[in-house]
């Protein structure tokens, strides 16, 4: 599946701190688990890239942009 492919895959996602010190990502769908664990600094960089990611959405004329 390609990231530009939709899904109808619904999932829940939780983002928090853990008792380690690392930030948690957790993703959770039908048969799927999902904890993935990164280091502060790593989880700033996928802030930047989401970020980044939302501001090309928005240029290419997104859903809010309608």
């Amino acid at each position: 599946m390609s990231i530009d492919k939709q899904s109808k895959i619904a999932a829940d996602l939780q983002i928090g701190p853990t008792t380690m010190g690392m930030v948690r990502i957790y993703v959770e769908a039908e048969g799927i688990d999902l904890p993935m664990d990164f280091e502060p600094e790593e989880a700033e960089d996928i802030a930047e890239e989401i970020r980044a990611a939302a501001a090309a959405a928005r240029a290419k004329g997104g859903p809010s942009n309608r």
